[in-house]
């Protein structure tokens, strides 16, 4: 059964470009950090059956050091992108290389703490990386961004 009121499928008016949508950040860090969360849980009390507490503190700094990594790009682009969201990308474009080299230079500085069991820091970043960026991109690929308004009468 065909719409007769539809015509061809096509509207017969120009459309309009829509408003700007809501920044989509902020739900992505949110999904991220819950998901990150219930896996450090889950490593925790591992690394606390097996290497004890300097086993969970290990965990516990790896996952920061993850969070804080991941998290500054998200939380950033949260609060650009509601200010000029075209300008979002390059904005995290510099803070990826801000972040790259304020890290390094961290992490390099502080050392190897003596307590750090590296095994358990090094499954912790790989875990929690690998979780985050799949949250990520599911979450993100799940976003529905309206690019035009619908279309509206034409006055008579």
């Amino acid at each position: 059964m065909k719409d007769k009121s539809a015509g061809s499928g096509a509207v017969r008016w120009p459309l309009e470009a829509s408003g700007p949508s809501a920044t989509p950040w902020l739900n992505i860090l949110k999904k991220c950090l819950a998901v990150s969360a219930a896996a450090v849980v889950v490593l925790a009390v591992a690394a606390l059956i097996f290497a004890g507490w300097p086993g969970v503190g290990s965990v516990a700094f790896g996952a920061v050091v993850v969070v804080a990594f991941f998290g500054l790009s998200l939380l950033v682009g949260h609060l650009y992108g509601r200010k000029n969201p075209s300008g979002a990308l390059g904005v995290f474009m510099v803070t990826y290389l801000v972040k790259v080299v304020g890290f390094a230079v961290i992490l390099f500085t502080l050392g190897t703490p003596t307590w750090l069991s590296g095994p358990w820091f090094a499954a912790t970043g790989v875990v929690v990386v690998l979780l985050w960026q799949a949250t990520e991109v599911v979450t993100f690929s799940r976003q529905r961004l309206q690019l035009y308004n619908d279309p509206k009468e034409p006055d008579a």
